[in-house]
């Protein structure tokens, strides 16, 4: 019993020590990409709904819109952070070139293509969230508090996931992505309110 016991013990320390010796900053790049794409796609495309909501009614437009939204951020994200990443690639071999006489370790390098096409998926999945609320929702008000409704539960799973899959502390995360994605929706559905109602167009 007590040798069952030590055993026990021994393997819990043991996973305790693989966890410390886990480096999450590893995590860093694809985690950055994936999360920042999503919530990107959430809070732009679900905020381009709501400002065209606040002028123009008819779900016909607001879809259009949103999925306009969806494309265009998807190849923006997805270039911007291929350029972005392929910069960093170059700098690391230049530096591996320097240190080591030439010799460049390529499964330590970072992957553009890997960190463009999460960006580019990420931004998608978090697009397609308030298109599919809106989508087969005909009254005005209800299709409204209906993307309200599914963006707010989606800032929070993001900022949970975020956390949990970097080992940051949980509410503080999913509480400053949330706030962020009310206050972006707020500010467009309100300024593009104030601007149509004032134009004579």
């Amino acid at each position: 019993m007590e040798s069952q016991n030590v055993n026990n013990s021994l393997n819990l320390d043991m996973e305790k020590d693989q966890e410390k010796a886990f480096d999450y900053s590893k995590r860093a790049q694809w985690l950055r990409a994936a999360v920042l794409g999503a919530n990107d796609g959430l809070v732009s495309t679900a905020s381009l709904m709501m400002g065209v909501g606040a002028v123009k009614q008819d779900v016909k437009v607001m879809i259009l819109t949103g999925f306009a939204g969806l494309v265009a951020g998807a190849s923006s994200m997805a270039i911007g952070e291929f350029v972005s990443v392929y910069s960093q690639y170059d700098i690391e071999v230049a530096q591996m070139k320097r240190e080591s006489g030439g010799v460049v370790e390529k499964e330590k390098l970072p992957s553009p293509m890997q960190a463009a096409a999460a960006s580019a998926l990420a931004f998608s999945f978090g697009a397609i969230v308030p298109l599919l609320a809106a989508a087969f929702v005909k009254d005005y008000h209800v299709r409204i508090g209906a993307i309200v409704a599914a963006v707010t539960l989606a800032l929070v799973m993001f900022g949970w996931l975020g956390a949990v899959l970097g080992k940051a502390p949980v509410v503080k995360s999913a509480a400053r992505v949330l706030i962020g994605g009310w206050l972006a929706m707020a500010v467009t559905f309100g300024l593009t309110k104030l601007i149509g109602s004032h134009s004579t167009l």
